[in-house]
């Protein structure tokens, strides 16, 4: 197993202590920020590394991308029931609903051959939506508690709320044959 892998394999584990910390009460949001970042980082390393040492593999390219969503869903989840940051629960929804399809575009892809991997805008899209969830674990402490640091992380937010819908589009339109193949009847009875 590659080095680059076994990052993407820390960065599931650490979802665990994750969703522990951050919806076990403000007394834990450090401890949540903590494990963020450190997952967050495993996400670039682990993405740097496979790419300067060519290890970049089809398992890393699927499972890259589904720790990110794992991670980030949980977080929005929380921050939607949340009463301090109170996420729109239809943002929240537009994110994930985005993430379920794209992912099951990549398995359709695979169908056909291709490995998706993630495209610029994909990448932009991730980093603004973490910083948006480090900022809101910032802005629940009680020492920083302020409205500054909530908006500021609502406008990250809604940037990557744009970037999500966005990206969703530009996949769905770069693979729109494959798409438009797949909704072909394969069985002529069906």
């Amino acid at each position: 197993m590659t080095i680059p892998n076994l990052l993407t394999l820390l960065r599931l584990v650490l979802i665990v202590p994750f969703c522990y910390f951050v919806t076990a009460g403000m007394k834990f949001d450090t401890l949540a920020l903590v494990v963020f970042v450190v997952a967050a980082c495993t996400d670039w390393f682990d993405g740097y590394y496979a790419r300067r040492f060519k290890q970049v593999s089809d398992a890393g390219k699927l499972l890259d991308p589904l720790a990110d969503k794992l991670l980030v869903a949980t977080a929005l989840v929380a921050f939607a029931a949340d009463s301090i940051i109170q996420l729109p629960v239809w943002t929240v929804v537009v994110v994930i609903g985005r993430e379920f399809l794209i992912t099951g575009l990549r398995g359709l892809l695979t169908e056909y051959g291709v490995v998706m991997g993630a495209d610029n805008i994909g990448k932009a899209k991730t980093a603004a939506q973490m910083a948006a969830i480090m900022i809101f674990l910032v802005s629940r402490s009680e020492n920083l508690r302020d409205r500054t640091f909530i908006d500021l992380g609502m406008a990250i937010y809604a940037i990557a709320v744009l970037l999500t819908i966005l990206s969703g589009v530009v996949y769905i339109w770069t693979y729109r044959q494959i798409l438009l193949e797949s909704l072909k009847s394969k069985n002529p009875d069906a």
